[in-house]
C-alpha cells in the first residue's frame, strides 16, 4: 500500500557528492521510522542511515560524518545527503519506512550510486 520511490544516483567522482531522494506514496515520513539501506554486488543489504518519527538519526559508522539524512514532512520525502564519497560507497540504495518497530517494513526500487573515476 506504501510506495517508495528513490532517485538523485548516478555517477560521481570520489570526494564529490550527491543527493538522494524517497518519494513516500503516502503521508508516512512523518510518521513512520525511515532509513537508507545500500547493497553492493556480492554483498548482504546494510544499513546506512535511519531517522525515526521522532527525528532521531543513526549512521552507519562507514559514513558517519559524510552523510546526512533528513526528512520534509510536507513534501513526504526522506533525503540523502552524501558528501565526500568513496568507491567502496558504490552500491544499489534503498528507501526503507517501517510502521512497526523491529519489521522490515516497505521498501523501494532502489537507485544506483557508482563512485568511480
Amino acid at each position: 500500500q506504501v510506495q517508495l520511490v528513490e532517485s538523485g544516483g548516478g555517477l560521481v567522482q570520489p570526494g564529490g557528492s550527491l543527493r538522494l531522494s524517497c518519494a513516500a506514496s503516502r503521508s508516512i515520513v512523518s510518521i513512520y521510522a525511515m532509513g537508507w539501506y545500500r547493497q553492493a554486488p556480492g554483498n548482504e543489504r546494510e544499513l546506512v542511515a535511519t531517522i525515526t518519527n521522532y527525528g532521531r538519526t543513526n549512521y552507519a559508522d562507514s559514513v558517519k560524518g559524510r552523510f546526512t539524512i533528513s526528512r520534509d514532512n510536507a513534501k513526504n520525502t526522506m533525503y540523502l545527503q552524501m558528501n565526500s564519497l568513496k568507491p567502496e560507497d558504490t552500491a544499489v540504495y534503498y528507501c526503507n519506512a517501517r510502521p512497526v518497530p523491529g519489521t522490515s517494513g516497505y521498501w523501494g526500487q532502489g537507485t544506483q550510486v557508482t563512485v568511480s573515476s
